[in-house]
């Protein structure tokens, strides 16, 4: 039913959060993002901003022609409706949830993908950036951890989108961890995530051999991912 385009980073581990909770059959089609998969023709005619993930409903509810969308936070808010699952259907619960997903992707996002760019990838280090966006990605930590102060989750008592798009994000990068010790309510949070079995189900979709990836980049995936040339 649904074609998703993937390749293993935090925004398309949202997608596969929810399609394994809900139980959507799905065919994953790898992108391969530091090839430059992500600039071919065939794939820029579902994701116009060459930015993975991206998917296709072959069964939508209209029952017309096939629906793409790009954006993971789009592709989360379209699969919760079609399904009706995973955003509340109450004023106040369906608010709080989409505040929440679109915190993620104004902020948690791309604040820590900032923080691991200057901490694992950059090609000089640059000790403000590294500063600024470590202040601003443990400031967020600080902001979802106050949020979580009494809930099991983002919008309550429920698991909802808003909390999939959230939890790739915590700390994703190996190499540089985030501190998360001074947060107990979203250590625990993200522990109760992480026992889900569709949870354990969504990552193993990352250690299909397809997916393999060096242990660092070279300097043509540099170039391709991050514009990075290397200097003479």
């Amino acid at each position: 039913m649904i074609d998703l385009h993937y390749w293993p980073t935090p925004n398309a581990h949202k997608v596969t959060l929810l399609l394994e909770e809900t139980g959507l059959p799905y065919t994953v089609h790898p992108v391969n993002i530091g090839a430059g998969e992500q600039f071919r023709p065939e794939f820029l005619a579902i994701a116009p901003n060459n930015r993975m993930p991206a998917i296709v409903d072959h069964a939508p509810t209209d029952g017309g022609a096939p629906v793409s969308v790009f954006e993971s936070g789009a592709i989360l808010l379209y699969l919760a409706e079609k399904t009706g699952r995973f955003l509340p259907a109450d004023l106040r619960g369906r608010t709080a949830t989409l505040e929440w997903l679109f915190w993620q992707m104004a902020g948690l996002g791309p604040m820590t993908g900032q923080y691991g760019h200057f901490h694992v990838y950059a090609p000089e280090t640059i000790p403000y950036a590294q500063e600024r966006y470590a202040r601003e990605a443990q400031r967020l930590l600080g902001v979802l951890d106050r949020r979580l102060e009494g809930r099991d989750f983002l919008a309550g008592e429920a698991y909802t989108i808003a909390d999939m798009a959230c939890y790739p994000w915590i700390s994703p990068y190996v190499k540089a961890p985030l501190d998360l010790e001074p947060h107990a309510n979203l250590r625990r949070w993200r522990e109760a995530i992480a026992a889900r079995p569709a949870t354990a189900r969504a990552y193993a979709v990352a250690k299909d051999p397809r997916f393999a990836r060096p242990a660092e980049l070279s300097d043509e995936q540099k170039r391709i991912l991050f514009g990075i040339t290397p200097k003479p």
